[in-house]
């Protein structure tokens, strides 16, 4: 899953992509690279970062989704936690929703992604973008974190969502410290345990900067290539990253040692 932020101050990429011909432009150069989904937002959720009006996530979103939809070799997700964006991006082209608040932020949320038949992520995140790192506390942070995703994956269900089109995240780097962080890494698989496609997005963390000492979000490639690698060999169905074309040579060589066997890359592509 690449990651398209359509924002004038996400943590990583810095607005970069905030104009809608560079940000189209951008997503076409990740599928190519191999991103199967394009993961597209409004609104960064970068810890401290505030609320982004309906409408104005709407104005930025809408115009990429309609350009690439149907488009590239990519499904568009839609990341946002609001019922009316989802929607807006739907009826553009979008496939699916990405909802970091689990479907609790918006309660029209969930039952308008029953009502549309698609998928949903559901992820963890203690409090809210504004507050999530202002002293996060677990008791158990693996234990606490799967209960919140099963109750809100019955929650999904209880709408009339099809279980099927149910995807859980288990929110690294959203209300987590680092040592949190690495104990969900460390303990990952466990999540399968939950039975749905797990989504796990580690590219770039502050914990990965932390422990390598690098401070530029986009100067975390090899510690974020480490762990994806790890999440993939534990139980990731999806990785959500900025950079695409190291990171689906890693998922390739994962996949073939895991599966013995991976598709070449013919010479001239």
């Amino acid at each position: 899953m690449g990651v398209l932020n359509v924002t004038p101050d996400s943590f990583s990429d810095g607005g970069r992509f905030s104009d809608p011909g560079v940000a189209i432009a951008h997503a076409r150069e990740m599928a190519a690279a191999g991103a199967t989904l394009i993961d597209i937002g409004g609104e960064s959720t970068r810890p401290g970062s505030q609320p982004v009006p309906e409408a104005e996530q709407i104005r930025r979103i809408v115009p990429v989704v309609r350009a690439l939809a149907n488009q590239i070799p990519a499904l568009l997700s839609i990341d946002t936690t609001r019922a009316a964006v989802a929607e807006a991006a739907l009826d553009a082209g979008a496939h699916l929703v990405n909802d970091i608040s689990g479907g609790l932020d918006d309660p029209a949320l969930l039952p308008m992604v029953a009502r549309r038949a698609v998928p949903v992520v559901l992820m963890h995140m203690q409090g809210t973008p504004a507050t999530m790192q202002i002293n996060p506390t677990y008791a158990d942070v693996v234990g606490e974190i799967k209960q919140f995703l099963r109750d809100r994956v019955s929650a999904a269900e209880s709408v009339g969502i099809d279980p099927s089109r149910i995807l859980i995240d288990p929110g690294i780097g959203f209300g987590k410290r680092m040592e949190h962080n690495l104990e969900l890494l460390r303990r990952l698989a466990g999540f399968t345990s939950l039975g749905r496609p797990m989504v796990v997005g580690v590219s770039r963390k502050g914990f990965i900067g932390r422990i390598t000492g690098e401070d530029l979000p986009s100067g975390r490639r090899f510690g974020t290539a480490a762990a994806v690698a790890w999440s993939i060999a534990n139980g990731a169905a999806i990785v959500r990253v900025h950079d695409v074309a190291p990171m689906a040579q890693v998922v390739r060589i994962i996949e073939a040692i895991q599966h013995g066997a991976a598709a070449e890359i013919p010479r001239d592509s």
